[in-house]
C-alpha cells in the first residue's frame, strides 16, 4: 500500500484522476491508498478492503444467529418427538408373543378321535387335551 492512488475508472465508467493520501478534505490518519480497481480511497489501515463501516454486518450476524437458533430449536423438538414416539411404541408392545390362532405343532390324535361337531381345530385340540 502506498500513499499515492493511481487514476482508475469507477463502476459508472467515469475516470477518476490520481490523488495522494491523506486528502485535504479527509482524515489526517488516512495515509494509505486502499480499495480495488474500480474504487480507491484513503484509509488508516493498510489491510482495509472496504470504504464503509462494518456495523451493518452485525445486524446480518444477529439475523443469522436468530435464524440458526430457531432452526436448532425446531430440529431439537423433532428429535425429541421421534424419541418419545419410539419409546411409546416400544413400551406399549406386548411382552409375550401373540397367539395367531394357528397350531403348528404335530397332532398326536388322529381324525377318528375328534368329535364331529368341532368347527375349529384349535377348539377340538383343546377339548382333547382336557379330555372332553
Amino acid at each position: 500500500m502506498s500513499s499515492d492512488c493511481t487514476s482508475y475508472v469507477n463502476a459508472e465508467k467515469v475516470l477518476v484522476s490520481a490523488f495522494s493520501c491523506p486528502r485535504d478534505d479527509g482524515e489526517a490518519s488516512a495515509v494509505y491508498c486502499c480499495g480495488f480497481q474500480d474504487v480507491k480511497y484513503c484509509c488508516d489501515d493498510p489491510n482495509s478492503f472496504f470504504p464503509y463501516e462494518h456495523s451493518y454486518m452485525w445486524w446480518l450476524s444477529i439475523g443469522a444467529l436468530v435464524g440458526l437458533s430457531v432452526a436448532a430449536v425446531v430440529l431439537l423438538a423433532f428429535i425429541i418427538t421421534v424419541c418419545v414416539l419410539c419409546y411409546l411404541f416400544i413400551g406399549t408392545k406386548p411382552r409375550s408373543k401373540l397367539d395367531t390362532g394357528l397350531n403348528l405343532s404335530l397332532q398326536t390324535a388322529g381324525p377318528q378321535e375328534m368329535t364331529p361337531d368341532c368347527q375349529y381345530q384349535s377348539v377340538c385340540l383343546a377339548e382333547q387335551a382336557v379330555g372332553l
